[in-house]
């Protein structure tokens, strides 16, 4: 290669250079440094066993392998389908989440705006009392449930004993298994669940409720037409989310509230992908319950997000 050459290819490495050196990739290159391990935890963790859905079409043999195992095509869903517990586990998923959604969303809400108007100690006590539950872990809840709502010790049928009731089995009791599995989610996460919303009620410009208060506004008054308004697009994105989980029902709680007098009503998803993929060894089938579940919540969330863009212009994306 003749100088003149070298020189076009060394000019065209150094104009490369330069114009990297102008963009923003360099510019915010340690703000991309500091996201590069999230992104490589994202990368392995989340979409890597994305490659391992292909034996939701597969009957999948751990002898063979994802790749040689036999190709059946839809037919782990169409058993799922036309069998006779399809229409059930999706009755007991879709009540037991919108259960939740009904009557935990506004708490934390109604939760984050009583805690915005106190002040000094007692707001730090008070936040701290309503954290404290979030960090207990799931099985000592059940077993706290479990000992309070006891038919023979439990502080709740001694109180109903005393007041000339009947005791009543709790966990054994089909219609009992839905408010208990609420309440005690509602009692865990409220106060988890609202630090978003007191983050956004901090950023409320303190000018507003200045001029409403010198308006006549009440207490009452500024909290629903200025604090409420000013997170309400907080409310709706975080309403979207929850939209898009909303055929998720976490197993574990589920599972060890479960028993053979309320299985009627306690068998989810979630559940039972558990059951037939890790108990009965039948991954295939698990894994396109799973998918189907999956694709449930992807269509809420693009339903939630399409509305809510479409009447309050405020979305996801």
């Amino acid at each position: 290669m003749n100088t003149l050459g070298k020189a076009q290819i060394a000019s065209k490495s150094g104009s490369r250079w330069e114009r990297f050196k102008t963009s923003k990739v360099y510019k915010y290159r340690q703000y991309y440094l500091l996201l590069l391990p999230a992104f490589i935890y994202v990368l392995i963790f989340c979409y890597g066993p994305m490659y391992g859905l292909q034996i939701a079409f597969k009957d999948y043999k751990m002898s063979l392998g994802i790749l040689d195992s036999k190709w059946i095509g839809f037919r782990n869903f169409t058993d799922f389908f036309g069998s006779y517990y399809f229409t059930t586990l999706l009755k007991n998923t879709f009540i037991l989440s919108f259960s939740m959604l009904l009557f935990s969303f506004p708490i934390p809400i109604i939760v984050a705006l009583i805690i915005n108007e106190l002040g000094g100690r007692f707001k730090r006590v008070v936040q701290t009392v309503l954290y404290a539950p979030h960090f207990i872990s799931t099985v000592v809840l059940v077993g706290m449930i479990t000992i309070l709502f006891s038919p023979s010790m439990g502080i709740v049928n001694t109180l109903l004993k005393s007041l000339g009731f009947d005791s009543i089995y709790f966990m054994g009791s089909p219609e009992w298994f839905r408010p208990l599995y609420v309440g005690s989610g509602i009692w865990q996460d409220m106060g988890w669940n609202a630090i978003v919303y007191i983050a956004a009620l901090a950023g409320v410009d303190p000018s507003l409720h200045e001029a409403a208060e010198l308006d006549g506004a009440t207490r009452l008054q500024r909290i629903i037409h200025i604090n409420l308004s000013c997170i309400m697009p907080t409310i709706i994105i975080m309403l979207i989310m929850q939209m898009g989980s909303i055929a998720t029902v976490s197993y574990e709680k589920v599972f060890l509230m479960q028993n053979d007098l309320n299985l009627a009503v306690s068998e989810v998803i979630s559940t039972y992908v558990y059951k037939r993929g890790l108990v009965n060894n039948n991954y295939s089938f698990a894994t396109a319950v799973g998918l189907f579940n999956n694709l449930i919540n992807v269509v809420m969330l693009l339903i939630a997000n399409t509305v809510s863009k479409k009447f309050s212009e405020t979305s996801l994306f």
